[in-house]
């Protein structure tokens, strides 16, 4: 970013390899929907973070402020260098910061990479980790997933189990795997914004941290546009093979054999597991 001023229409005449990637409009209206979501994630780890109510609303102004120059000024540096579109290939940032500023800048933007890379995956396994760990405690799961590391503290068996069922995805690809986890996250918030609505109704003066303003009004407004985005996300997946069916049916069995598992789950255990001890990890500030 740095260099691209000086570097205006550098890249104009580039002799590079044809894409072969086939994002469309659609699927890049999936991705930037990826790259922005996961908001509610922070709501897992909750009883860590001292004072909540006065932390994430400030943490999530600042997040916004930071995120979205993270993405425009990088590509608004390409496009400085006159660098054609049809350069543009899943992966490329490396092979342009090369040509750029050497072998040099190429390593480095991949260490970068990396590194940011850790980091997203790292609070990713701290705020999934969590929901096995709360159904534990709650009986909903055995009590093995409660089960913390008596040194760090950490949910090490939910991380474990996460851990796998990552590791399982790893071959789909990645507009795969953002059009199934758009599938997948978008259906479960749609049972978050209907949650929100019968709340509201069946519990209107229920004392509430946070409170989505407006009224029934506006409990209903605030999940409009995302249910529609889901949509999207809908088309887009009949496109996408996964096993040899479309990412939507693949998205759907997912779904299904949630609810099989949790009707099983009661089936065997319908008084509910031991429940895990309430041990919370440390908190952090």
């Amino acid at each position: 970013m740095a260099i691209a001023p000086f570097k205006l229409g550098a890249l104009a005449h580039a002799v590079t390899k044809p894409t072969t990637s086939s994002v469309d409009i659609l699927t890049g209206l999936l991705i930037c929907m990826w790259n922005y979501m996961g908001w509610d994630n922070a709501s897992t780890i909750a009883t860590e973070v001292e004072r909540p109510q006065r932390t994430y609303p400030r943490a999530m102004l600042a997040a916004v402020v930071i995120v979205a120059p993270s993405y425009i000024v990088p590509v608004a540096a390409m496009w400085m260098t006159g660098l054609s579109s049809r350069a543009w290939e899943t992966g490329f940032w490396a092979d342009i910061a090369g040509l750029l500023g050497g072998p040099l800048l190429r390593v480095g933007l991949a260490l970068g990479g990396m590194i940011s890379g850790f980091g997203m995956f790292n609070a990713l396994v701290m705020s999934y980790s969590r929901l096995p760990l709360a159904m534990a405690q709650d009986g909903m799961l055995p009590r093995v997933f409660g089960k913390l590391h008596p040194r760090s503290r950490a949910p090490w068996v939910a991380i474990v189990v996460c851990a796998i069922g990552w590791a399982m995805c790893l071959g789909l690809g990645f507009e795969r795997l953002v059009t199934i986890d758009i599938l997948l996250y978008g259906a479960s918030l749609s049972l978050e914004f209907a949650a929100l609505i019968v709340l509201r109704i069946r519990e209107p003066e229920l004392y509430r941290p946070f409170r989505v303003p407006g009224g029934m009004f506006g409990a209903v407004a605030v999940g409009i546009t995302p249910m529609l985005l889901l949509g999207f996300s809908v088309v887009r997946s009949e496109t996408e093979q996964v096993l040899g069916m479309s990412s939507f049916a693949f998205g759907m069995l997912l779904i299904v054999a949630g609810v099989l598992a949790y009707f099983l789950n009661y089936a065997i255990k319908p008084e509910g597991w031991a429940p895990a001890p309430q041990e919370k990890p440390e908190a952090v500030a």
